[in-house]
């Protein structure tokens, strides 16, 4: 299904399957062409690039024609001494026209570059978020320029140690090294928000122990293991009423992918979920990850459903019949929860499904 308005857009639905596979060749492409590789986000990554800067600009053109050929997607990319400046490359390359979707920020005229700096808001800048750009904005600094100008020591004293390394990478001193992507991952995150509202506890409970199997699945593709759990839910920041975000933390007796021992941490929020707050979404973030079986539990510490093999076999059910095909008390939805966020107008999922590949007739 889809919906086509007076503009000619199309609406579709959130496509997981598909935006996590084109995630993975698109970092696959960039390996090709970079030794040094790292997954900032699903659609975005940095690459350690040298020589001069006409070298730069060939290898970021030759890489966009890839990314283009091989996967279909339209890319802006930019580079600079930091990882700051790289960013601020990638504003300009996506932003200001005759960049043809590169920019070499160190190959800008000097004069363009300060014209640049001083017309960028500071909040634009990637590491300020909303709350400093306003403390900031009361020192009297809302441009990059001014950040850069900045006084690093009284930075640091005002705003702590990552805005003082901003300041430098804005001088062009690498201040934030490249992170190997291929590091181990330390944290994992399954949120999502809701198609209604969920306003009482007995939903939050399905919707925690739900999103903490799927959690755990993710957990155990990775082959990792978990210490640390944390449960949250908000509500609209667009309601009439105050955000109300209730959260809980809680440190496992040791490591695990167990999806039972999981979901039960994952209940340790409904004591803090009020009746009739109409909460928008809700996720499960584990951290302190670990390969699995890096740090065997000892008897005394080890759950009677990992004893029986619960976890695993649960594992290997969803792995053959689906994610949603077995599940444990309120997560085991036999149907589509209320709640269940609605994908009626999904695209195909073209590259990991068979049946839903595109049929060419050629003659």
């Amino acid at each position: 299904m889809q919906y086509r308005g007076e503009t000619g857009l199309v609406a579709r639905s959130s496509n997981y399957e598909l935006y996590g596979d084109m995630s993975h060749r698109f970092l696959q492409v960039i390996g090709e062409h970079s030794a040094e590789v790292e997954k900032y986000s699903i659609d975005e990554a940095f690459a350690l690039v040298s020589g001069t800067t006409q070298h730069a600009a060939q290898w970021a053109h030759g890489l966009r024609q890839a990314i283009a050929e091989r996967l279909g997607l339209p890319v802006g990319i930019g580079a600079g001494r930091t990882k700051t400046l790289a960013k601020l490359a990638n504003l300009a390359a996506k932003k200001l026209s005759g960049m043809k979707g590169v920019c070499i920020w160190e190959a800008l005229e000097g004069s363009y570059r300060e014209q640049l700096l001083t017309q960028l808001p500071v909040q634009q800048i990637w590491g300020i978020g909303p709350r400093t750009s306003k403390k900031l904005a009361a020192l009297g600094i809302t441009t990059a320029e001014q950040l850069r100008e900045a006084d690093p020591p009284m930075i640091r004293r005002q705003f702590g140690l990552p805005v003082m390394r901003t300041v430098l990478e804005l001088r062009g001193q690498a201040c934030i090294e490249l992170e190997d992507s291929r590091d181990f991952h330390d944290s994992l995150v399954f949120s999502r928000s809701f198609s209604s509202p969920v306003t009482t506890p007995e939903v939050m409970e399905q919707v925690l122990t739900s999103y903490a199997q799927r959690a755990c699945t993710r957990l155990n593709t990775r082959d990792s293991q978990a210490r640390t759990l944390t449960a949250w839910a908000m509500t609209s920041w667009y309601g009439s009423k105050e955000l109300e975000s209730p959260s809980v933390t809680l440190t496992l007796p040791s490591p695990t992918n167990d999806p039972v021992t999981l979901s039960q941490a994952a209940k340790a929020l409904l004591p803090k979920i009020t009746e009739g707050t109409r909460y928008t979404k809700a996720g499960i973030t584990l951290t302190d990850l670990s390969p699995a079986g890096a740090q065997p539990m000892l008897d005394i510490l080890t759950e009677p459903q990992q004893e029986r093999s619960l976890g695993p076999l649960l594992q290997q059910v969803r792995q053959r019949a689906g994610t949603d095909s077995i599940g444990l008390g309120r997560g085991g939805l036999r149907a589509p929860a209320e709640w269940e966020m609605r994908r009626e107008m999904m695209s195909p999922r073209y590259t990991t499904r068979w049946e839903e590949m595109l049929t060419v007739h050629a003659r």
